[in-house]
């Protein structure tokens, strides 16, 4: 079914460079639907981009570079990790953008530098899953005319024929978004009318392109048609008669002189293509300095010089104690001006997430040279184009949207984790506390559920310098996403917070004078609640009772730490209680008890509900006191007395 594609754009349309396969101006590919990825292990081979016979041998094997799903940080001409369906159309989105505000950027009467296409080969399954509904609306309303998706029409899905669920008019469906829509009857005969189409899809620069073409699935095969040939290898009988009727010998993994022999030249013809452009970004750089060192230091990764010094610093005596997400805002808006990579908007949440860029306007059809994206209220969208954009390179992608609401974008948000892509995600009205909009509204099990994520760094700052620490630690963490957790409301300020101390993801606030001998009690908070454990503490010292507060911006981060530094914050041997207004899951760990929340909550005033739920002053000093005399006289439990297994046999390197 989609090899005729998938020839078709390996071997005539697409610019491509297996020598340099970061290429910026090379046409990006995703194969969106990738369990098909055989096909395209198989065209990365024919092309020269280093896959080996014996590589495409170990499809599916441990440790090969053929896995089961295409991922981008395994094998080289993998633009994105796909598999979840939706996924790679999503990211595809994200690239046509990325392609736009580049070349509205850097381009110039003389020298086009970046004049790319995206092509995305797609199924039925890929359009059924809403992500690429919100994406492929959004990218309507662009006119992203750089995007042309191959839409494989089989007629097929797993559970069978796709009259069973799937009978909508997909041609006007994408029409009402503002696509182009072709159609393409056949490419089991010969490729003219595909040809033709695609030529088409490019001329028309106003409006991406969804090319419709109709596929028998297992094509040759006895089973061809049938849902029998999607998810499992043809058997051997079958396959030598399908081979017998394409007029290619029987035996396996076996590549004609002839194909060889086309695709060895096609080479050829694409690196000439690569070293045209080659000569072009010379003759660029030497009439452009400026530019070209800005493309080189943003594609290398590299942070521009004071980007640190630039990020807000907080005064105790002097600033005024705000919400969290008012200084995330002041971050983003020391940063942007320096950092033009930066780019990035909310799921229509401007107003309450804070994140608008002063120093750029909106990226739009007719201004793609600016920074701020509107996505609309397409949660997981926005972090699937988000993904798209850091795939790019050069852009470094921020979104935002309420914390309850990344439950409609973990999809691809586990995408950003697994692909090592360094997204940053806002995430305001962090908990009950956000008051009146009630349960529907309040995380409760989402910081828990985000923290159980490998490679991801969440971050639940209490004040400005937390913040500091947070934007810092996440702009140089480009192979971890960040979640920046905020509050709605203000908090207090924290006299003893610390931008270096807080980068060790969990410090001592209060009581670091108190000798950890004669510590009665260790007090663990996270965001919003520091401020109520200070004051709790305080309460606790009138009672004779030494209390520590520590406070835990990123638990990844303090874990990351020596054993020799965690037992200076958290010796485990002492009594101590956590306060977070989150699902108490994850914080055994850490602490001998736990105030947090157990249920959803409720719609009322902020205030009220911490009261209402335990977090408030007087029932943590109360806690406090209970746990000191639980164990008074006892052995208290010591948390960090167990051992860590590395339950991996052998190593893994990546």
């Amino acid at each position: 079914g989609c090899a005729p594609m998938a020839h078709l754009l390996w071997s005539e349309v697409m610019k491509y460079s297996p020598s340099n396969p970061e290429w910026w101006n090379r046409d990006r590919f995703v194969l969106s639907n990738g369990h098909a990825c055989a096909l395209q292990y198989s065209m990365l081979h024919l092309a020269g981009y280093g896959l080996t016979m014996d590589d495409l041998k170990n499809f599916r094997q441990m440790g090969s570079l053929t896995p089961g799903h295409p991922e981008n940080f395994m094998t080289e001409g993998v633009e994105v990790s796909t598999g979840p369906l939706g996924q790679g159309i999503s990211n595809a989105v994200g690239f046509a953008m990325a392609e736009r505000h580049y070349a509205a950027t850097f381009n110039t009467e003389e020298h086009k530098i970046f004049d790319h296409h995206t092509y995305v080969i797609c199924g039925d399954g890929c359009l059924q899953e809403g992500v690429s509904s919100e994406t492929s609306s959004l990218a309507g309303h662009l006119g992203l005319g750089r995007l042309i998706v191959l839409y494989d029409d089989n007629l097929i899905t797993i559970d069978g024929s796709t009259d069973l669920s799937f009978t909508e008019d997909v041609q006007k469906r994408y029409e009402a978004y503002g696509w182009q829509v072709l159609t393409v009857e056949t490419v089991e005969k010969d490729l003219k009318d595909l040809r033709a189409a695609i030529v088409t899809a490019k001329a028309n620069d106003s409006q991406p392109t969804l090319i419709k073409i109709r596929t028998t699935i297992g094509k040759g095969s006895l089973l061809e048609g049938s849902a029998a040939t999607h998810g499992a290898p043809l058997k051997p009988d079958d396959m030598s008669q399908a081979k017998k009727g394409w007029g290619l010998p029987d035996e396996p993994f076996t590549i004609a002189d002839d194909v060889k022999s086309f695709y060895e030249d096609r080479t050829k013809t694409v690196e000439t293509g690569h070293a045209a452009w080659t000569e072009l970004y010379a003759a660029y750089k030497s009439a452009n300095p400026g530019k070209a060192a800005e493309l080189d230091r943003r594609f290398n990764r590299n942070l521009p010089e004071g980007i640190d010094a630039a990020l807000p610093s907080f005064d105790f005596k002097t600033d005024k104690a705000l919400a969290t997400r008012q200084y995330s805002q002041a971050c983003i808006g020391s940063i942007a001006p320096l950092l033009p990579e930066l780019m990035g908007g909310s799921a229509d949440l401007t107003p309450s997430n804070l994140t608008a860029l002063a120093c750029s306007g909106d990226f739009q059809k007719n201004t793609p040279e600016g920074r701020y994206l509107r996505f609309g209220v397409r949660e997981h969208g926005m972090v699937a184009i988000c993904n798209g954009l850091f795939a790019y390179g050069g852009i470094r992608p921020f979104c935002a949207t309420f914390l309850n609401f990344a439950g409609y974008a973990l999809g691809s948000i586990r995408v950003s984790a697994l692909s090592k892509f360094g997204v940053i995600y806002v995430m305001t009205h962090d908990s009950i506390g956000l008051g009146e909009d009630g349960p529907t509204h309040q995380p409760v099990e989402m910081i828990e559920s985000l923290r159980s994520m490998p490679n991801i760094n969440v971050f639940r700052p209490a004040d400005s310098n937390e913040m500091t620490m947070t934007y810092k630690v996440a702009l140089e963490s480009h192979s971890t996403p960040s979640v920046i957790c905020c509050s709605r409301s203000g908090l207090p300020a924290l006299e003893h917070s610390s931008v270096e101390k807080a980068s060790k993801g969990a410090y001592t606030i209060i009581g670091e004078d108190i000798d950890l001998a004669s510590t009665d009690l260790i007090i663990i908070g996270t965001g919003s609640e520091v401020g109520i454990c200070v004051e709790a503490a305080a309460k606790l010292a009138e009672s004779g009772i030494k209390t520590r507060v520590v406070s835990m911006p990123c638990q990844d981060i303090f874990l990351a730490q020596s054993n020799e530094y965690q037992r200076t914050i958290l010796p485990g041997n002492i009594p101590t209680i956590s306060v977070e207004a989150s699902a108490e899951h994850g914080w055994h760990r850490f602490s001998h008890a736990q105030i947090g929340m157990t249920r959803f909550g409720m719609s009322a005033p902020g205030g009220e509900l911490f009261h209402k739920f335990g977090f408030s002053t007087e029932n943590v000093t109360e806690k406090g006191k209970a746990l000191v005399e639980f164990y008074k006289g006892g052995n208290v439990p010591d948390l960090m007395n167990r051992p860590t297994f590395n339950n991996i046999v052998g190593t893994i390197d990546h």
